[in-house]
């Protein structure tokens, strides 16, 4: 027991170094690293619905760690912020309770679903000239942020995810963000998705708290690495590590559900 709590600890380190570093909750790495490799030690497989609890619960918390160095650095936009994370909020919610009474098998083909297509858009061409500029001299459409919101919301609430690893390519290639500004302002936007979607994984019973805390051990301090990190990477270096982790992830997403 002792070692898989241990494993844990390692687990959420991985997470939210990452979190930190490609400014996303961390569930893109924490759902494979939880489905996939507890049975390889021989422990006891994590079921679906307690895996997406965890990630909701580690990608909140890691988010908010993270967070803070992005705000100091000025690469949070507020207004980006509050009008996606209020329309992320209330259909996160709602898809988190629905969860509870949809088959692992149909979350795991909405996982897979979004990760595809968060694939895909990451490795379409972009130029990279903008992806230094601080918040302040950014501007987005409103109405396409709000309906994004809504509908990325509810099936990130599903599956337990903040929703960083589809979000950041939608704010690149959608609504035209810089890079870094992006990176922060994900992670204030998955601060509703994941409040939302933790309030509704509690309630239903799908959190083990003892395995969250584990987890949270070593995701908090993680994060907080992961972000001094990123800011002293070149931004093309971050987009294709962000392309490659939700590439391979999608592809083992699809091989298991076929």
């Amino acid at each position: 027991m002792l070692l898989f709590y241990i494993f844990l600890f390692c687990a959420g380190s991985i997470g939210g170094f990452f979190s930190g570093l490609l400014g996303i909750g961390g569930g893109i790495i924490m759902f494979p690293i939880l489905f996939y490799i507890p049975p390889l030690f021989g422990f006891e497989a994590i079921g679906v619905k307690n895996i997406t609890g965890l990630t909701m619960v580690q990608g909140f918390f890691a988010s908010l760690s993270a967070i803070l160095f992005y705000k100091k650095e000025n690469l949070v936009n507020k207004s980006l912020a509050l009008t996606l994370g209020l329309s992320l909020f209330l259909s996160s919610l709602i898809g988190s309770i629905i969860s509870k009474g949809v088959s692992d098998r149909y979350l795991l083909f909405i996982f897979g679903i979004l990760s595809f297509v968060a694939s895909i858009l990451m490795f379409m061409p972009r130029s990279y000239l903008k992806d230094d500029l601080t918040e302040d001299k950014i501007a987005f459409h409103k109405p396409a942020a709000i309906i994004t919101g809504i509908i990325i919301g509810f099936l990130l609430g599903m599956v337990g995810q903040g929703g960083a690893f589809i979000l950041i390519p939608i704010l690149l290639y959608g609504l035209k963000i810089p890079l870094r500004v992006a990176l922060g302002s994900t992670l204030a936007i998955g601060l509703f998705s994941a409040t939302a979607g933790l309030i509704g994984k509690v309630a239903t019973g799908q959190v083990p708290f003892y395995m969250a805390f584990a987890l949270l051990l070593g995701a908090i301090p993680s994060a907080r690495l992961g972000s001094m990190v990123s800011r002293k990477t070149k931004t093309q270096s971050l987009r294709w590590i962000l392309a490659f982790i939700v590439s391979v992830t999608a592809i083992k997403v699809w091989y298991d559900i076929f």
